[in-house]
């Protein structure tokens, strides 16, 4: 087949060329209406969307969990709907966790501080 003839199978499903023009500069905005950088106050604002969310959702697994169980911890009894026992659980185990995490932080502090960059 001669170079310059086109291909009959490719022929009418050529590509049109892709637009390599520059996007246009966006133009100055009226004053005041630049963008806000992230502030503390946004984070927080999130941070209290997110935690009323959550409060929801323990509210809702509450409530579908209000059947009773007794816990025996040592030498107490006690009944407690079983949502708010796990609750209580998830708390308990939530704050373990933060002791042991916060002990650990003021090791490495005091380390760092001694310069003792072994631990």
């Amino acid at each position: 087949m001669p170079v310059d003839e086109p291909d009959p199978q490719s022929a009418g499903t050529a590509q049109p060329a892709p637009d390599t023009t520059p996007a246009p500069e966006p133009g100055p905005r009226p004053r005041g209406l630049e963008r806000v950088r992230d502030t503390r106050t946004a984070r927080a604002w999130s941070g209290l969307i997110l935690g009323a969310v959550i409060l929801i959702v323990l509210l809702v697994f509450i409530l579908q969990n209000l059947t009773d169980v007794t816990l025996q911890i040592f030498a107490w009894h006690f009944q407690l709907p079983l949502g708010v026992a796990l609750l209580f659980a998830a708390i308990f185990g939530a704050l373990l966790t933060a002791l042991i995490g916060g002990a650990r932080i003021l090791q490495i502090r005091r380390a760092v501080k001694k310069g003792d960059h072994a631990v």
